[in-house]
């Protein structure tokens, strides 16, 4: 289906129903590779309506020559998840993302922190990216599949390399360049004088993602006051491909916090997400 946000019409693809759960892909691909990441995670789960959206520049998401930096695309998703619950506008919804789509989440979430229920992000992309290590294959013989797929997996088996050809690889065709690389020339967000979100959030990152690191996602632990965080040996930045039954477990307990801290909330008569006293 097609959201209006703006000036921006977002593609996106929709599971179930109840309170929304916005899933947000990383760069270079489009919500197939989220869906196939996070939907074994999130379907069956009650109540649960999850959205992956393509990003502008992405998938069928075209970025309007207006659209020129990060801080446009987080207005873009904004407008986005203002329109999905533009039937109940001050209702919460959960936020998702892996890779850059973890980098707009937080902004998001620091931006509108009442409206956000929960946060996961999964190798998150962030502004000060350290100690990024060096590519190492922990399974397989490295010689299989593209240029791409040997130095995105860590884990190079036949299984991989088909989820690679499945989710990843048929978005590259889709990838509108000079809109990437126009909104890539103002990528850091402008700073903001928001508090670091107060809710239930899951920070995940793998030992050995030679795109980000996860020195910098530890980091992420001391931001977030109500944050759990693991950090996955023998995975990389395609973590959630190459350890998904672990990803579910992660996820699976984020939700009963998320449910837990909703619950507090409705007994105390407060929006679930509390802003932290002083």
């Amino acid at each position: 289906m097609e959201i209006r946000a703006g000036q921006v019409v977002v593609h996106c693809v929709e599971h179930g129903t109840g309170r929304p759960v916005l899933v947000l892909h990383g760069a270079g691909v489009d919500h197939r590779e989220a869906e196939a990441c996070f939907e074994p995670a999130l379907d069956g789960v009650a109540g649960l309506r999850r959205v992956y959206p393509d990003l502008p520049g992405v998938g069928r998401t075209a970025a309007p020559a207006t659209l020129r930096s990060a801080d446009d695309v987080v207005d873009t998703l904004l407008r986005f998840a203002d329109e999905v619950t533009a039937g109940a506008p001050d209702a919460e919804y959960l936020l998702v993302g892996h890779s850059a789509g973890a980098y707009f989440a937080q902004a998001m979430a620091a931006r509108r922190p009442e409206r956000v229920a929960g946060l996961a992000l999964v190798c998150p992309l962030l502004p000060r990216v350290r100690e990024v290590p060096d590519h190492r294959v922990v399974a397989g013989s490295g010689e299989i599949g593209d240029e791409v797929f040997r130095s995105y997996f860590v884990i190079q088996t036949p299984d991989m390399l088909e989820r690679y050809r499945r989710h990843v690889e048929p978005a590259a065709a889709l990838v509108d360049e000079a809109a990437l690389e126009r909104i890539g020339e103002r990528w850091a967000l402008t700073p903001g004088h928001e508090r670091a979100y107060p809710g239930p959030t899951l920070v995940v990152a793998g030992r050995l993602d030679s795109t980000v690191g996860y020195a910098a996602a530890v980091d992420l632990v001391h931001h977030y006051p109500h944050a759990s965080l693991a950090v996955v040996d023998d995975a990389g930045h395609a973590l959630p491909h190459e350890q998904p039954e672990l990803l579910r477990a992660l996820l699976a307990d984020w939700l009963i916090r998320v449910e837990r801290s909703a619950a507090a909330s409705r007994a105390d008569g407060e929006p679930s997400t509390r802003t932290e006293p002083s």
